[in-house]
């Protein structure tokens, strides 16, 4: 009698409670940016794919945001969507920048800017629309931050984002949490954005617990600790630090963001040196996801992909 050998089967991708927003997002998202590459380049039938193996392993969260190429990742995403089963079935977040250099009022570049947003995506609404700029003392401190009065109580910003969100087109709205880390707990503390992501990894965990006085990297203040206090929805970003963690070359993106920069990049890469020695690069991805998703605060894990198996090497990576 000949015998079957089965595959085993992948188990079912956990889900997490996204704070008091009450969605049940997957410990795992898809993230669209720049770094990887796939949903702002050209090749649709990899995208198509990957999104697919996506959707078949349960991610149930794709992250985008109009600043991914232009646009591009965006209008990737949506075809890929639109097209799939189940595509509408999921939760799509995306963000918006403000930039005070620019001559329209705020409100024309909020309302402009996310409707071209929803055009691309070829969505009526979004999930999350977050705030794709950093929080600061002063306004422009970092390249397009805003202060913590632009986005205090009535202020245009607020306004503007609260009036989508009663139109029906935001459900929910959200933080990036980069900036100075003292503004980043305050605003985190009014409790007007259902969400944040922030920076959380091996090589970099501040942003999850009180680091010594000899720590020299950026230090975003243990603002994870603020999050759950008000139970707010996190999810963590760069968990292998754009890819230095893992040892990969530097993408395009990071040759020119003034955000992650390639000094910061060859920094965490030569700290991470030792730990790929360690572990390998495989152990280590583990570690890494793992690592992002033991944090209490944290809800769910961004992880940018680029070919079908590192979909399926991720959801096996997972930890509830």
């Amino acid at each position: 009698m000949n015998s079957v050998i089965e595959t085993p089967a992948i188990p079912p991708l956990p889900r997490r409670r996204l704070g008091r927003t009450e969605l049940q997002v997957s410990v795992v998202a898809f993230g669209a940016g720049p770094v990887s590459g796939l949903m702002t380049g050209d090749d649709h039938a990899l995208q198509m794919a990957v999104v697919q193996r996506a959707l078949q392993n349960g991610i149930n969260w794709f992250d985008t945001a109009a600043g991914y190429g232009q646009g591009a990742s965006e209008s990737n995403l949506g075809r890929c969507l639109s097209l799939l089963p189940n595509g509408n079935n999921v939760h799509v977040a995306t963000k918006v920048r403000v930039l005070f250099s620019d001559s329209r009022p705020l409100q024309q570049q909020i309302f402009e800017g996310f409707h071209q947003s929803l055009e691309r995506l070829k969505r009526r609404s979004v999930t999350l629309l977050q705030l794709h700029n950093g929080i600061t003392k002063q306004r422009d401190d970092e390249p397009f931050s805003v202060s913590v009065d632009d986005v205090g109580g009535a202020s245009e910003i607020m306004d503007t984002l609260i009036e989508l969100k009663s139109h029906g087109l935001v459900l929910h709205l959200g933080l990036t949490g980069t900036g100075c880390k003292d503004s980043l707990r305050t605003v985190i503390r009014t409790g007007a954005f259902d969400t944040i992501q922030i920076p959380y990894n091996l090589l970099n965990p501040s942003a999850g617990k009180n680091m010594g006085k000899d720590f020299i990297d950026r230090n975003y203040g243990n603002v994870l600790s603020d999050s759950l206090e008000v139970d707010m929805g996190a999810f963590a970003i760069r968990v292998f630090a754009g890819g230095a963690l893992l040892g990969r070359s530097a993408s395009a993106h990071t040759l020119t963001t003034p955000f992650f920069p390639l000094e910061l990049y060859r920094h965490d890469g030569a700290k991470s040196d030792t730990l790929r020695q360690e572990y390998g690069v495989t152990e280590l991805a583990q570690q890494a996801i793992r690592f992002a998703l033991q944090h209490q605060a944290i809800h769910s894990a961004i992880i940018g992909f680029g070919a079908e198996q590192e979909v399926d090497a991720a959801v096996l990576q997972r930890s509830v």
